[in-house]
């Protein structure tokens, strides 16, 4: 079995998603979801037994282009982080009553497809193409499903649609100036290439420009939080847990082998509007009264640490980034759908208007409050493993560099303890709040579990992301 089995099962998910009608929608997609994650493990299994899952066939001849696809310990756990997260996300929304769920799960299928192709994808043109179409699904989830008026969340979405659009154009005009220097997108052969100084800072810039705005990095993150809240919560979920995770692992894959001197003589530049971002999200994440908002601006400040462990070009900085990604995209959800749990009985959003939600369901209560303190990277949770380890390789680059960045985790704990506060304690709340499904619970239980099991023993991912992350560092030395 090769890894186009994860796309097949994907792509095809979506297909029948939509053909399946409303009424079998949602467990249609759920089916090919897990399917796929099924499929990914047996990925994992193979390769570590030394089988290559890898695919190459050529797919044009001018210009000269494979459909491509690379199977190595990082893009595996990324397409793990996906196909894990998706079943997830579709159990979640089962709460939820979407108009036209064939086209809603369809297009949350078809996203997933996408976001697997850019962590698989071994051939630029290929890679920008998955890239680029994994921006079209989650502009007509937020545009159609998402809350409050239309006029303010198609405001929203266009913003970030021209955004990251724009952005991803830079990103190919340096594939295609690329092309012409080594005639082939391939990744070998773009890495192997010898620029000039000047020609490796603007192929340099060229990927910044597509990836500050969709991890997304200070000054370019304005679009984010307008989106996060507009969007239903499942547009938001794969914003936050998966989407954004493309544009930090796509500079560990292809930004920095491809462009190493460049990322060493801006390197402190931008660690410093990383750390930037970390403060400038904690500080904003204080005066929130939107639990979504909130939410939004307190990933903004995590994604803004795992940029900054991904320029120290160290082993502990890339490895601590991506073992954050992985913690992060899980922690996020959860959090999200804790916020989506409470809205289903409140129907709001507003922190002022919750509180005492403990006296009526310890249980959820209890979770919630796992998923607080692993966001804040308490010491056994996954969290803590990836925090640590960016903070160290801060560190050996200069301490004040890890003494500003570990501002995440002191103003971290104050707003989401804070915010754990006002939404969960109290005096018990008026309004009744009914306990947590079984559907909910399951989607909890499977996420703390995660975050607790690889807290406490994250040696398997560790020792499956090395080779690679020796790999690239080989192309940055």
């Amino acid at each position: 079995m090769d890894v186009t089995i994860v796309l097949i099962l994907l792509l095809i998910g979506a297909l029948a998603t939509y053909f399946s009608g409303n009424a079998l929608a949602s467990k249609v997609a759920l089916f090919f979801s897990v399917a796929a994650l099924g499929a990914s493990l047996v990925i994992l299994n193979q390769f570590n037994q030394g089988i290559d899952c890898g695919f190459s066939a050529v797919w044009m001849k001018n210009p000269n282009v494979l459909f491509s696809l690379k199977v190595d310990g990082l893009s595996i756990v990324m397409m793990l982080l996906n196909t894990a997260l998706i079943p997830l996300i579709i159990l979640s929304s089962f709460g939820n009553n979407f108009s036209n769920p064939k086209n809603f799960y369809a297009l949350v299928m078809f996203m997933a497809f996408a976001m697997a192709g850019t962590f698989l994808a071994s051939d630029g043109f290929l890679y920008y193409i998955f890239w680029e179409l994994s921006l079209i699904p989650i502009y007509f989830i937020a545009l159609i499903w998402g809350n409050d008026e239309i006029a303010e969340r198609k405001k929203a979405v266009i913003k970030f649609f021209i955004y990251t659009f724009v952005g991803s154009l830079f990103m190919l005009a340096a594939f295609i100036y690329m092309y012409q220097k080594a005639g082939s997108f391939q990744l070998d052969k773009l890495y192997a290439l010898e620029l000039s100084s000047k020609e490796e800072f603007w192929i340099f810039m060229a990927f910044f420009a597509a990836y500050a705005i969709k991890i997304p990095l200070i000054p370019f993150h304005t679009w984010q939080a307008a989106v996060y809240q507009k969007a239903p919560t499942v547009g938001t979920m794969l914003l936050s847990g998966i989407m954004l995770k493309m544009g930090l692992y796509s500079v560990i894959r292809w930004q920095l082998p491809i462009a190493p001197n460049a990322a060493k003589e801006l390197q402190y530049f931008i660690i410093g509007l990383s750390i930037a971002g970390v403060i400038y999200g904690s500080i904003v994440a204080l005066k929130q009264k939107d639990l979504k908002r909130l939410l939004a601006y307190s990933s903004l400040a995590h994604v803004g640490l795992i940029a900054a462990g991904c320029y120290t070009l160290t082993v502990d900085g890339l490895r601590g980034a991506v073992l954050q990604m992985i913690a992060h995209g899980f922690v996020i959800v959860g959090l999200f759908f804790a916020a989506e749990i409470i809205y289903r009985r409140y129907e709001t959003r507003t922190i002022s208007h919750m509180g005492g939600i403990r006296q009526q369901t310890p249980k959820f209560a209890s979770m919630f409050m796992i998923l607080v303190l692993a966001s804040v990277a308490l010491p056994g949770t996954f969290n803590f493993i990836g925090e640590f380890t960016v903070l160290y390789s801060l560190f050996t680059k200069n301490i004040a560099l890890a003494v500003l960045g570990g501002t995440t985790i002191i103003l971290g704990a104050f707003y989401m303890l804070r915010m754990f506060q006002h939404v969960m304690l109290g005096e018990t709340n008026a309004r009744a709040f009914a306990d947590v499904t079984l559907t909910e619970g399951i989607v909890m239980v499977v996420i703390i579990g995660f975050l607790l099991f690889f807290g406490l023993f994250p040696k398997p991912i560790i020792e499956l992301i090395a080779p690679s992350i020796k790999e690239i560092l080989v192309h940055i030395k």
